[in-house]
């Protein structure tokens, strides 16, 4: 199961970008910018931003998410976004016993076929630690030739091992990994991602995401979301016809995450 947890963000984020926004449209000095920025000025500087779609000082503000739960498959999606930062658990150098997986909502609600997704895990559980244990054998005994210690070539065995027998591990493979974005690349990332044509995996990363965002910084992203839910449809003839649903959906996510 997906978890998110926000690990950090700019301090004062609307602020931040209130006085960065501030300074584009006045002659003060950047000792003065902050003089006098009241909460409610704040919100009206950031407020106004929204309305005449000028992004760029939302950019000053970032956040900085782990999330853990999530598989390689949505590993391969969400690093597409590519102005953010990502730290992924590696598996070269970690070993994946008993590893654990996504399994997917529609298979899970047809018992044949959850029972075999499940055996295709255990399946290549046990094929990974059997090649594990095949090339491990013969790097040690490599490690050892050149002379290593055999603590030291243990290590090195495994750790070569490890990198090679995890081409046969699968997409559903979960990882955790920590992302930094800034408001503006998130701002892009849920009309993207939180879209109801968005594959379910990363649209409920999404939407956990966009939850912490707006308890962080409820006016910069009061209109976050997919792209319907403050003006139309982009996707054209393969649009999901569900604005009306989709505006409700996002209005009750942000309500919930304000109180």
């Amino acid at each position: 199961m997906i978890h998110v947890t926000l690990l950090a963000h700019t301090p004062a984020p609307e602020h931040t970008v209130a006085c960065a926004a501030r300074l584009c449209y006045s002659p003060t000095t950047i000792d003065d910018i902050m003089d006098k920025m009241t909460d409610e000025k704040t919100a009206s500087f950031v407020d106004m931003l929204s309305e005449i779609g000028h992004e760029s000082p939302i950019e000053h503000a970032s956040f900085t998410f782990g999330i853990e739960g999530v598989s390689r498959s949505l590993l391969a999606q969400i690093t597409r976004h590519r102005i953010a930062s990502y730290s992924v658990q590696s598996q070269r150098y970690v070993a994946e016993k008993a590893f654990e997986y996504v399994l997917p909502p529609e298979i899970e609600a047809i018992p044949e076929a959850a029972a075999l997704y499940r055996q295709a895990m255990a399946e290549d559980q046990r094929h990974y630690e059997e090649l594990t244990a095949i090339l491990k054998e013969k790097h040690l005994k490599t490690c050892l030739e050149k002379g290593m210690d055999e603590k030291a070539a243990a290590r090195a065995a495994e750790k070569m091992a490890i990198e090679d027998a995890r081409f046969v591990l699968p997409n559903a493979c979960t990882t955790k990994m920590i992302v930094t974005m800034n408001a503006r690349s998130l701002m892009n990332f849920f009309r993207h991602r939180c879209c109801n044509r968005a594959q379910w995996e990363i649209r409920d990363l999404a939407e956990q995401m966009l939850k912490l965002c707006v308890q962080a910084a409820p006016h910069l992203f009061k209109n976050a979301g997919p792209s319907c839910v403050c003006g139309a449809c982009p996707e054209g003839k393969m649009t999901c016809g569900k604005i009306a649903e989709m505006r409700e959906h996002y209005r009750a996510i942000k309500e919930e995450a304000a109180q």
